[in-house]
């Protein structure tokens, strides 16, 4: 944990600090972006030394051990599960970040075809940061606003771009120390069943592969909403490369801190670093901020002994969040795509479907899993609550002292506390609309996807016998799988996404022009002004809030 602490530190205090003093030198300059790397070094080295080392111990994903015998296959052998999806998760990485973007004769090309028009708007803003522009800058795509979106880690690429170093391997290098970081964060939040969640996430659509024997990618389809995670978000949406191990680490810090094992507060991580990881995510990706507060409100409910840390957490916090909110929604004016929407993606064009239908279609055996998860924990803790001594003082029922005495005093377990919170997330995504397009609503689903899975399989699924257990991980991941192995097949060998030598024109034409000046074409994706970050009057319409 030591090392994924102090690399999440190294981003994260980098990239403030390029902000601050790019605010106050009006732009990013050489000297700006070294400084800024070296003072997140210097946090990261920080955090490496003074947080312990993690010892041997069981982890929440080695808790089945205490409900399986010790000729349980299941529990054996688990080393070879994690490294079967280790190895997976390797392909996956490989396949889809060393060709994230690629020279080919005079095209540029990339893997993935999800990616066509979010890399190059990442691109866009990589560059317009590395230009130097005043920050915190204008929209780059739209004349009369600024920039509206959480680039953080665009802006940490645009330091290493201001300094020199070059896009491609720089963006390579980016997604793969991504995937370990974001491999090795999902091992210990839940081990190598929520690994393989998220790598196999669906719900029945591969289940066509029983008919076609292809191996294509059957959620990518236009019809489903739960598409693959690390294909169509972990790939294009470059602030999950951050914001997934970022967000499990500050899951695994809140369970550890306010979990029932003491040995667990051995291992802990400087209260600043926690700070640091959670005030700075709105300017690396809002939608894991609202899911880290909705668990941080559960908690302070639910754990008394919480109260006290995560009130001075989240009053420091407040401030620096609001200004990065502030900042990347050009001064709350994008607050206004907030709606009330029941359904998430059940009433919308070709992703309308029937409501049993759409949720089954979609994930599968999971929701009904869920329920029943819901359920079981729910009667443990009504369990819990009744066989404890009833106090000899007790205010008269229904009264304001009877009403602050449950409240004081109610508490949940922390697993219990977890699954309320993702049952909060859940309802919220269902309920309303976070982002322009009704889908984009799945960067909230899957932080109660996340933070289920290691419930799912400590508190129902290892308590089950070995073949129940190997039959529900086939029911669940199968479709994921064939859709994962499709997607990476997919696209050889590749997609035409610009030409070298007209963008380098178009580079050299305007680079005596002002970096402020703004140029009027056509709206599409790949413009070349766009992607050496130069602002157009009208970028692509499907960029545009």
């Amino acid at each position: 944990m030591r090392l994924l602490s102090a690399g999440l530190i190294y981003v994260a205090v980098s990239t403030v600090a390029a902000l601050l003093l790019g605010m106050n030198g009006n732009g990013l300059t050489r000297d700006i972006s070294f400084v800024s790397l070296i003072v997140g070094a210097t946090g990261g080295i920080a955090v490496f030394f003074l947080m312990p080392p993690t010892p041997v111990r069981l982890g929440p994903a080695e808790q089945s051990r205490l409900v399986a015998e010790d000729d349980d296959p299941v529990t054996k052998y688990r080393s070879i599960w994690l490294w079967l999806v280790g190895f997976v998760f390797a392909m996956f990485a490989f396949r889809s970040f060393y060709w994230l973007y690629y020279f080919a004769g005079e095209n540029i090309y990339i893997q993935s075809p999800f990616n066509l028009g979010d890399l190059g708007l990442h691109i866009t803003y990589i560059k317009t940061f590395a230009n130097g522009v005043s920050l915190w800058p204008d929209s780059p795509i739209y004349v009369y606003s600024k920039l509206r979106y959480p680039a953080g880690i665009d802006l940490f690429n645009g330091i290493l771009t201001n300094l020199g170093f070059d896009l491609r391997p720089q963006l390579a290098a980016t997604g793969l120390l991504a995937s370990l970081a974001t491999f090795y964060a999902l091992y210990r939040w839940g081990g190598a069943f929520t690994v393989a969640g998220f790598l196999f996430n669906g719900g029945i659509a591969g289940y066509a592969f029983l008919q076609t024997h292809q191996f294509i990618d059957y959620q990518g389809t236009s019809h489903v909403s739960w598409k693959s995670i690390p294909l169509t978000m972990f790939v294009t949406q470059r602030g999950l490369l951050y914001a997934i191990p970022a967000g499990l680490l500050l899951l695994w810090q809140w369970r550890s801190k306010y979990g029932s094992d003491p040995d667990r507060g051995k291992q802990l991580l400087p209260v600043w670093a926690e700070y640091i990881l959670y005030a700075t995510m709105p300017l690396f990706h809002l939608h894991t901020f609202m899911a880290l507060s909705i668990v941080l409100l559960v908690l302070f409910l639910t754990r008394p002994v919480s109260r006290p840390p995560l009130f001075k957490l989240v009053a420091a916090a407040v401030l620096p969040a609001v200004i990065f909110i502030w900042l990347t929604t050009d001064r709350m004016h994008a607050g206004s795509i907030l709606d009330w929407h029941f359904g998430w993606t059940q009433n919308i064009g070709d992703l309308k479907m029937p409501f049993f239908q759409f949720w089954f279609f979609n994930f599968g055996v999971f929701i009904p899993l869920a329920i029943a998860l819901v359920g079981i924990v729910a009667r443990q803790e009504s369990n819990k609550r009744l066989s404890k001594p009833a106090s000899a003082e007790q205010p008269k029922p229904l009264s304001l002292g009877w009403i602050a005495s449950i409240m004081r005093n109610f508490e949940l377990s922390i697993d219990a506390a977890y699954l309320a919170a993702a049952v909060l997330i859940f309802l919220l995504t269902i309920c309303v609309k976070t982002a322009p397009w009704e889908w984009d609503n799945i960067k909230l689903l899957i932080w109660a996807y996340f933070i289920t899975l290691p419930i799912l399989w400590n508190r129902m699924l290892a308590r089950w016998p070995v073949p129940a257990r190997a039959g529900a991980c086939l029911i669940l991941f199968f479709s994921g799988f064939v859709s994962l192995l499709g997607g990476l097949a997919a696209g050889r060998p590749g997609y035409q996404f610009a030409n070298r030598s007209e963008t380098d024109f178009v580079a050299a034409a305007v680079r005596r022009l002002p970096l402020e000046a703004r140029f009027a074409g056509f709206p599409t994706y790949n413009h070349s002004l766009l992607l050496n970050g130069r602002k157009m009057v009208c970028g692509y319409g499907g960029h545009l809030w």
